[in-house]
């Protein structure tokens, strides 16, 4: 096992007591033999984003963002990667020696996930329009399907994702349905591959919906599991994904960008499916 300097990195976020990041870069770390390098998690919000960026140390090699800070990451990067620019939303920002970088490992976390389950082509749905949807839909892009419905509560509130779509030359049409439950459920029937981005609980009316048996359902909410909306889907036949995959995909990424070294996926995965159990 090597011997390193030390170099930290951490998870941002509010709230981020439940982010089970810590786990999966630890365990990276063991794994690659990176003695030297410590990832922990703190509490920060958008006001507080670029004084806690400003105050690091040449000692850290990077920073994992969840919400709400995926949009403002961009605001305090000295460099934006092409795909997080295209999207107009980070998860990942890398300390190099020409200053910081902002990327977005969350659009192969999605990818990935997807492809892992069969989905490819076709029709596809996304609920919710924040950061994660935008990365959705890039994902979706990547994967040349053929049609992107996003259901949103208010479609006055969907410019950042409508600019990710221009900007990546992909078509979504959008419907303000996530209140009108039948309406919703429609949009969804027949479609092949669904990534549900809305927070815990507020797909649950969707459960009932008429799912397509084989049709991909990846739901970022990995806590609790199964969420009503995979539990509902899974019993019509859809091919479920949890947001776990997706956690540990976009991790395994991010652990390549931070050390330069390919992520340890299996290392990676025995030690998320190890601090999952030991929560329930």
């Amino acid at each position: 096992m090597s011997t390193s300097p030390v170099r930290r990195a951490a998870v941002l976020g509010s709230p981020i007591a439940h982010s089970l990041s810590p786990a999966l870069h630890n365990a990276a770390y063991t794994a690659l033999g990176l003695t030297g390098w410590y990832y922990d998690r703190h509490e920060v919000d958008e006001a507080g984003l670029a004084g806690f960026v400003a105050g690091l140390g040449p000692e850290w090699a990077g920073l994992s963002l969840t919400m709400p800070l995926k949009r403002v990451l961009l605001d305090v990067a000295g460099h934006v990667a092409p795909g997080a620019a295209a999207i107009g939303a980070g998860n990942t920002l890398v300390f190099e020696g020409t200053g910081a970088t902002a990327h977005n490992t969350d659009v192969t976390g999605i990818a990935r996930s997807l492809r892992a389950a069969g989905a490819g082509g076709g029709r596809a749905v996304v609920l919710g329009a924040g950061g994660t949807a935008q990365a959705a839909v890039a994902a979706l892009h990547d994967m040349e399907v053929d049609a992107v419905d996003v259901l949103v509560r208010d479609a006055g509130r969907t410019s950042a994702l409508r600019g990710t779509a221009e900007r990546l030359g992909t078509e979504v049409t959008v419907h303000a349905v996530l209140t009108d439950t039948p309406a919703a459920a429609r949009l969804l029937e027949g479609a092949d591959a669904v990534v549900s981005t809305l927070p815990a609980g507020a797909a649950d009316a969707l459960a009932g919906a008429r799912w397509r048996p084989g049709t991909v359902l990846l739901d970022a909410v990995y806590a609790p599991w199964p969420t009503v909306v995979a539990g509902g889907a899974a019993a019509a036949g859809a091919r479920i994904v949890s947001g776990l995959e997706m956690l540990l995909q976009q991790a395994v990424a991010q652990v390549e960008l931070m050390t330069g070294r390919p992520g340890p996926e299996a290392a990676m995965r025995e030690a998320l499916d190890a601090a999952v159990l030991a929560r329930s």
